[in-house]
């Protein structure tokens, strides 16, 4: 069994002349199954998962580009990119082909990679996708619109409420914020997702109107407590993908591969032990 240190792969991505790493964590044995984290996140959040997987699973979570310890290239990020990316990296591990399981933006380009490359992925895994347009997204996250402002205004404002924070009841709001920010700033790939999709016209990326010509295997598991991608999201990926698998966990947050570990590799395994028997 491989150890939970994360290891490096160059990519000749994007046609640089350094090569691009890609960061990624490898553990277990069996069938490899690729793992594309959420936004914001890396291949770490998959360990709680891994470890009810890894006994008869070959896990490997990949640091998508922009993101974790992976390349962060200063470029305008899009989830063709990301797909390349991967594309890139399944290649050069010689992983295809392979079962791809992605969590919320992880789903939205797992799909749209067995979109662009079906005959390399035999089976997909869907928890709380994203990557259908919702324009009741557009509006929700104003308020927080100034944390993507590139000034040291910003960080000193948060700096210098922070004393005070706790007499408004604010303290972990405010370190909430602080936190995002800090995050947006050192991951390239998130803030430039936010920037460039303000408006609800600028989701011109989304493969709600695609993903009916998926053939692949699918299972989609979300939770009753989810608010972070509405239900209806998951539904209309089972709706759309032909024959796919629709598990809805009560009392399961958008935290599924942290939080509902457990319950999660037991519907996982399940699916992919029925596609074994029938190969």
């Amino acid at each position: 069994m491989a150890d939970k240190q994360i290891q490096l792969l160059n990519l000749n991505f994007l046609q640089t002349a350094d090569p691009q790493p890609s960061a990624y964590l490898e553990q277990g044995q069996g069938v490899p199954l690729l793992m594309l984290h959420g936004f914001m996140g890396s291949g770490k959040c998959w360990l709680p998962l891994m470890a009810h997987l890894q006994t008869q699973i070959h896990c490997v979570a990949l640091d998508l580009l922009g993101f974790g310890d992976s390349s962060k290239p200063d470029i305008q990020y899009d989830v063709a990119k990301e797909v390349e990316f991967v594309r890139q990296f399944i290649q050069a591990r010689e992983l295809e082909p392979c079962y791809i399981m992605g969590h919320s933006f992880g789903g939205w380009v797992a799909a749209a990679y067995a979109l662009a490359y079906p005959t390399s992925v035999k089976g997909l895994i869907l928890l709380a996708p994203a990557g259908i347009r919702d324009d009741s997204f557009a509006g929700r996250y104003d308020h927080l619109r100034p944390i993507l402002w590139q000034t040291p205004v910003i960080d000193w404002m948060l700096n210098g409420f922070a004393p005070f924070a706790g007499l408004f009841g604010q303290k972990e709001t405010l370190a909430k914020i602080a936190w995002m920010r800090g995050e947006l700033n050192s991951q390239p790939a998130a803030r430039s997702f936010l920037v460039d999709r303000i408006r609800p016209e600028d989701a011109i990326d989304t493969i709600e109107k695609e993903i009916h010509r998926l053939q692949t295997p699918t299972l989609v598991i979300t939770g009753d407590r989810d608010d972070t991608i509405p239900l209806w999201h998951s539904e209309t990926y089972a709706r759309e993908i032909d024959q796919a698998q629709l598990v809805i966990l009560p009392e399961a947050t958008h935290s599924l591969p942290q939080d509902h570990a457990a319950e999660v590799a037991a519907h996982i395994l399940s699916f992919l032990m029925a596609r074994l028997v029938k190969s």
